[in-house]
């Protein structure tokens, strides 16, 4: 990116717990992810997103996830739910993407996961309609929260969307993922966790930390 990032944003995903959300909120986290994906450990239902969503304060972002989802399925979500963001996280074409984030009047984030013989500056050219790029870590049968890492060396510095760098994050890496990639954001779920879609506020405080010493 040719402009300078003086600040790398933080998302925690796979929020299913209020408590978890308040804790990320206290600690200046600037997006929280929900999982509308029933396949995931982490899926969380509407009703209990709206519920969490309706008890966090102002300038908070709240990012839906969405793997192969239908325009109805989406359309419910956001019906019932304060989503700010939509993530698509699967097959989803950027014509797809964008004429959903046109119906939705909503921003998009498009994940890559990260396969060998992906070509980054083709697929920020193909997604131009996308706020960012969220680069995951490629596991064949999984669309994301692998918990393992990429190497973060195959991230062009002049990408010209902005980069969520996600898989396999955590406070004993993230230093280096930042100081490697330079991401706009980072994206963690598992690296947080004692156990799926339950937060730890220890490695979560540890994690932010990391982020704002990098």
């Amino acid at each position: 990116m040719s402009n300078p990032i003086l600040r790398t944003r933080i998302k925690f995903c796979g929020i299913t717990r209020l408590s978890d959300a308040l804790e990320a909120v206290r600690l200046g986290v600037d997006a929280l992810g929900f999982v509308f994906y029933p396949p995931s450990p982490r899926n969380i239902e509407v009703d209990q997103a709206a519920e969490i969503m309706r008890q966090l304060p102002a300038f908070v972002s709240c990012v839906g996830l969405f793997v192969n989802s239908t325009e109805a399925q989406i359309d419910q979500v956001l019906q019932s739910t304060s989503i700010d963001v939509l993530q698509f996280h699967g097959d989803e074409t950027a014509g797809q993407c964008q004429q959903l984030s046109e119906r939705f009047n909503k921003p998009y984030l498009k994940a890559v996961r990260m396969k060998p013989d992906v070509d980054l500056e083709s697929v920020a050219t193909d997604y131009a309609s996308a706020a960012g790029l969220l680069l995951d870590t490629y596991q064949q049968g999984t669309p994301g929260g692998t918990g393992e890492a990429f190497d973060w060396e195959r991230v062009p510095a002049t990408l010209s969307k902005p980069v969520v760098l996600a898989g396999g994050l955590s406070a004993g890496n993230v230093t280096a993922a930042i100081q490697t990639v330079r991401p706009y954001a980072v994206d963690v779920s598992g690296g947080i966790e004692q156990a799926k879609g339950i937060k730890d506020a220890a490695k979560m405080a540890a994690f932010v930390n990391e982020v704002v010493n990098a």
